[in-house]
C-alpha cells in the first residue's frame, strides 16, 4: 500500500495542506480533488518521493511513477516516442503489448513529440510510466488539456492499469470524471 500519515506539504515556509492521510491499495483508483493551490500536486510529488513532506510520513511498498498534466513539458522534444519510453525500461520492451496497454498506436513510436497530438503524447507518457512496471501511478491533472473522447480513452487506460494491479491516484478538477473513474474520492482543502 502507498500511505500518507499526517502529511504536511508546502513550498518553503508556506503550508499548503496539513495532517493529510491517504491510502492507495494495489488495484484501486483514488480520486483527489480540491481547489487550485491547495497542494494536490505538492502532495503527489511527496507521495512519489520527488519532494519531502514538511512533516508526517509516507510509506511505499513498491515503485511509484508520476504522470504530469503537460506531456509536452514531460517529454524530451529531441527524442522519438520510442526512445523516450525505452530510456525508462529495465530491459527489452515488448512494444506491441505495451502500446496495447497504453492505447498508443505502434505506428507513432518513431515520431517526435511535435509530430503527435496532445492525446497521443499523453498515451506515450502513460506507456513510458507503464514500461517500468510501477506498483502505483500518480496522475496529476493528466486529462486537463484533452478533448472528451481522448479523456475517456485515457480513463479507460487507467482502469486497465488498476485492473492489472496498479494503485492509481487520479488528481482532477473534473468531479464527474473522478466519480466515474475512482472507487474512492478524497478532498484536499487549503
Amino acid at each position: 500500500m502507498l500511505s500518507a500519515r499526517s502529511v504536511t506539504v508546502g513550498h518553503g515556509r508556506t503550508i499548503l495542506c496539513t495532517g493529510f492521510d491517504l491510502d492507495i491499495r494495489p488495484g484501486e483508483i483514488v480520486g483527489l480533488v480540491g481547489p487550485s493551490g491547495c497542494g494536490k500536486t505538492s502532495l503527489a510529488r511527496v507521495l512519489a518521493g520527488l519532494a519531502k513532506p514538511l512533516s508526517g510520513q509516507v510509506l511505499r511498498d513498491g515503485p511509484v511513477t508520476m504522470l504530469f498534466q503537460s506531456p509536452r513539458r514531460a517529454m524530451d522534444p529531441r527524442l522519438t516516442l520510442r526512445r523516450s519510453i525505452a530510456v525508462c525500461a529495465d530491459g527489452e520492451v515488448g512494444w506491441e503489448a505495451l502500446c496495447a496497454r497504453a492505447d498508443l498506436p505502434v505506428s507513432l513510436l518513431d515520431r517526435y513529440p511535435r509530430q503527435v497530438s496532445d492525446g497521443q503524447l499523453q498515451r506515450a507518457a502513460i506507456a513510458r510510466a507503464l514500461v517500468g512496471e510501477p506498483k502505483y501511478l500518480l496522475c496529476d491533472e493528466m486529462t486537463a488539456s484533452l478533448d472528451p473522447a481522448t479523456t475517456a480513452a485515457v480513463a479507460a487506460t487507467l482502469r486497465r492499469a488498476a485492473a492489472d494491479g496498479a494503485g492509481v491516484l487520479f488528481i482532477s478538477h473534473d468531479l464527474p470524471l473522478v466519480d466515474a473513474i475512482a472507487s474512492t474520492r478524497k478532498v484536499l482543502t487549503s
